[in-house]
């Protein structure tokens, strides 16, 4: 008798935790996930020109965007800097540009004498056009104060 019990008591708790989308196997608990469709690269990059490429987007949601692309694993691809430059440069934000600019090339990581030089060339053209200099050209690449010292002539 208190195995017929047990047995209705056990299944009672299965059945409940499957309607709640949990699911029994053996003596574990496992949640059953949802199945979401993965998105693609060409989709990922898609959705982030169309999202800079908003003419109502605004300086919160431009450096959010920034933002979360700078904590993916990822170099952005150069039509999504293209699209972000032009949005800065409809926000009229130069200085926010010019770090992106230093975040893409800081994403490089060891590989950044690679990477980068490729990205200046493919956004060369962008750059051009927007009237927006790499840090480079402005001397960010170096300290603000490095000159030679006079000690060591």
């Amino acid at each position: 008798m208190l195995r017929v019990v047990a047995t209705r008591v056990a299944s009672a708790a299965r059945t409940a935790m499957v309607s709640r989308g949990t699911a029994v196997v053996g003596t574990q608990c496992t949640r059953s996930s949802h199945d979401s469709a993965k998105e693609t690269d060409e989709e990922f990059d898609q959705r982030y020109v169309n999202f800079f490429n908003r003419s109502d987007i605004d300086h919160w949601e431009i450096r959010k965007a920034m933002n979360d692309l700078a904590g993916m694993d990822l170099v952005p691809e150069p039509k999504i800097i293209c699209a972000a430059l032009r949005a800065c440069r409809r926000l009229n934000d130069f200085a926010l540009a010019v770090r992106f600019l230093e975040s893409v090339k800081d994403k490089g990581g060891s590989h950044a004498d690679k990477i980068y030089p490729y990205i200046l060339q493919e956004i060369k053209p962008t750059l051009d056009e927007l009237g927006i200099s790499t840090p480079e050209e402005l001397g960010f690449d170096k300290p603000e104060l490095a000159y030679e010292s006079v000690y060591h002539m």
